[in-house]
């Protein structure tokens, strides 16, 4: 079983890599359009901008900074 890693640093920058669980021939570019949609939900959840990508048919590298949080005056 993978170890995770949870590492919450405002404004780090992460580089991943993202295999399909069952490789299959073209999957991800086949279905392009839903890993977008993923993407766009997942971006306005959890804000971040994505520096870098590369999509291959069974997996994925990328690279993601997190957004700065924001705290208001007083808090």
């Amino acid at each position: 079983m993978t170890a995770y890693r949870r590492n919450f640093v405002q404004g780090g920058c992460f580089f991943f890599t993202v295999n399909l669980a069952e490789p299959k021939p073209s999957l991800l570019t086949y279905h392009v359009e839903l890993l977008r949609m993923a993407f766009r939900e997942t971006r306005r959840r959890h804000p971040f901008t994505i520096d870098a990508i590369v999509g291959l048919p069974d997996h994925l590298h990328t690279v993601w900074k997190l957004t700065p949080i924001l705290q208001c005056a007083g808090s």
